[in-house]
């Protein structure tokens, strides 16, 4: 569901300019499965027809089942692309307006002044994160289901974190109330409508919601998420670390995960997109454009995909999603009208996106930054702990668990980082460092965040 740190990796050095594309592409993607780094299904097409399409890796650990071009996989967030279809065909239809405020659907909400259908599909909604509070106020010997965020959100009537539509901050808060929406206005349950409205009209016939935990049931071809297990030195289910157990008591909510589907529905998914089947030209149009704030600023963000405007690859709409056992990533270049599909089931992968755009554009592959680890005792880690502000509302945690120093951004799971130097430290699932900084007293004040040449500023609170 729920990972919206950006997981871009990372390119390799030793593939040469003379191969074709689809060589280069799967050189680049051996050469990744062979040092561990993706485990999962890659699908790439052109115009629709398909140049690429390769499994790497098992479907299921103990009965050693390898992944095959049909292994579905839980999407994470990009199951919001879904939900947001959802609602747009619900507005096309009449049953509800993008306008109309939250209260109207669920009253149970109605102390939220002012948040619209709209601010939540676009992520600026401003409303607190579901995860943080059921972590501290949900029985977790039960399942969740959408429900209990709407019940415990009316209950404690946690502050909202800004005004609507004054800022965007990413929120699985609002996509799980769009599914309780589309409940209410469709009379259905939220994976019956997109069973009847979205998967069977588009012959998607192995893409469905899916609570295995809550509802579990048999599904042949199944791609099991799997978490490595530093302690036990091998991959497990989620289930069974206590750090992912959010996998169990999380696993009744809809709306912002829980949409399972394979790399040839996605790709059915993707032409659909470029046709009116499901909404009209107006519609459509609509989904993939750019959100503006009350200030009209505007922000990389429509309706369940993130929107880029690339100066060499054109207009592009995608999303990545992550969940414990599973990353996943779709990449849609509207104006070139390419398609790369990246379903994998080890949460400890990389996404070779801007790897595999660059052989697709015929652009050279930079080399990749080889980061080496060294140690430094546990009284020098205890100096970073703390709690380090980007702004209100949004913070890093460093946490230290036994020798092992841990990042955790607001709204998302704790990384472990690694020891680069003094003050440099880095990640092994993502292609980013955390720099710190000392004050003229020599202690620790504030970190940088550096990924994708940004560099955001963090200071310590405490």
């Amino acid at each position: 569901m729920k990972l919206t740190i950006t997981i871009g990796l990372l390119l390799i050095a030793h593939l040469t300019f003379g191969q074709d594309r689809i060589q280069k592409i799967d050189s680049l993607l051996n050469s990744l499965y062979s040092k561990e780094k993706i485990n999962g299904n890659f699908l790439i097409a052109e115009k629709g027809k398909v140049i690429y399409k390769h499994s790497f890796g098992l479907a299921n650990e103990t009965t050693k089942e390898k992944l095959n071009e049909n292994s579905i996989f839980e999407l994470a967030s990009c199951s919001k692309q879904f939900t947001a279809m959802g609602i747009m065909i619900l507005k096309e239809r009449g049953k509800l307006n993008l306008d109309d405020d939250i209260k109207k659907y669920l009253p149970e909400l109605s102390f939220y002044k002012g948040v619209t259908v709209r601010n939540l599909l676009n992520h600026t909604g401003g409303l607190p994160d579901y995860m943080q509070l059921m972590d501290s106020l949900f029985d977790k010997s039960k399942i969740a289901t959408n429900k209990d965020i709407i019940d415990i959100f009316s209950k404690h009537q946690p502050k909202i974190l800004f005004e609507a539509n004054t800022k965007w901050e990413y929120s699985n808060t609002g996509y799980a109330l769009l599914a309780s929406i589309i409940e209410k206005a469709s009379g259905m349950t939220y994976a019956d409508y997109l069973k009847t409205d979205i998967f069977q009209p588009l012959k998607m016939k192995n893409t469905f919601v899916y609570n295995r935990r809550l509802s579990p049931k048999k599904i042949d071809n199944y791609a099991f998420g799997y978490v490595y297990s530093d302690s036990l030195k091998k991959y497990v289910l989620p289930d069974e670390l206590k750090e992912t157990k959010m996998v169990i008591w999380l696993d009744g909510i809809v709306g912002d995960g829980t949409v399972n589907s394979t790399v040839n529905d996605l790709l059915i998914w993707d032409r659909a997109l470029y046709t009116n089947k499901l909404l009209t030209k107006e519609g459509m149009k609509a989904v993939f454009e750019l959100t503006t704030l009350k200030d009209g600023a505007k922000r990389n963000y429509g309706f369940g995909w993130g929107i880029e405007e690339n100066a060499d690859f054109g207009k592009i709409a995608n999303h990545d999603g992550g969940w414990p056992g599973y990353v996943t990533f779709i990449d849609r270049h509207l104006t070139n009208d390419k398609t790369i599909i990246i379903l994998q089931n080890h949460s400890n992968v990389t996404i070779p996106s801007k790897a595999i755009r660059n052989i697709l554009y015929n652009k050279p592959l930079p080399v990749q930054k080889i980061r080496k680890e060294i140690s430094i005792t546990t009284e020098e880690l205890q100096k970073f702990v703390g709690t380090y502000e980007v702004e209100k509302d949004f913070e890093i945690k460093i946490s230290l668990d036994k020798d092992q120093l841990f990042s955790q951004l607001t709204g998302q799971d704790a990384f472990r980082i690694f020891v680069e130097s003094e003050m440099l430290f880095f990640y092994k699932v993502v292609d980013a460092q955390i720099q710190f900084e000392k004050n003229e007293k020599g202690e620790i004040s504030n970190l940088f965040l550096l990924q994708n040449g940004k560099k955001i500023e963090a200071k310590r609170m405490k």
